[in-house]
């Protein structure tokens, strides 16, 4: 019984679903941005200064992430992203990059600013389930 093997071959295979909501530091411009888009941006570690990400178009590792944004209010913006691919800081660093969204996540300590906690919430996955097939999804 191989579970962990078939749940882990969806996660490589990229089959598995994923939803977070996060609370972006800052108002995102509806007016002269598309409200549902897609970030491309390679990333690799940054050695000078780890734990950091880096943009990285020469050695970068692919990292694709799609984002709808959600409210825009009182100097903040909430929105979901799908990431495509499971990079280290994947999310965060392309809210907050400049060729991202640039508008970093509430409370990131790393790549905008400290707060009480950092508002990303992972909210939904769906993947099939490794014995019965059928497809599973989970809410929170």
């Amino acid at each position: 019984n191989d579970t962990h093997g078939k749940i882990q071959k969806q996660f490589i295979d990229r089959s598995i679903k994923k939803r977070y909501t996060a609370l972006l530091e800052g108002e995102y411009d509806l007016q002269t941005k598309k409200k549902v888009g897609d970030i491309n941006l390679p990333l690799s570690m940054d050695y000078l200064n780890r734990p950091m990400q880096r943009v990285n178009f020469d050695e970068g590792k692919p990292a694709l992430t799609s984002y709808e944004i959600l409210e825009v209010s009182n100097g903040r913006t909430r929105i979901h992203f799908y990431p495509k691919t499971g990079r280290t800081h994947q999310l965060r660093l392309h809210a907050a990059h400049e060729m991202g969204l640039n508008i970093p996540i509430v409370g990131d300590d790393i790549y905008g600013q400290r707060d009480e906690r950092l508002c990303l919430h992972a909210g939904f996955i769906e993947l099939m389930h490794p014995v019965t097939e059928e497809v599973i999804s989970f809410t929170a």
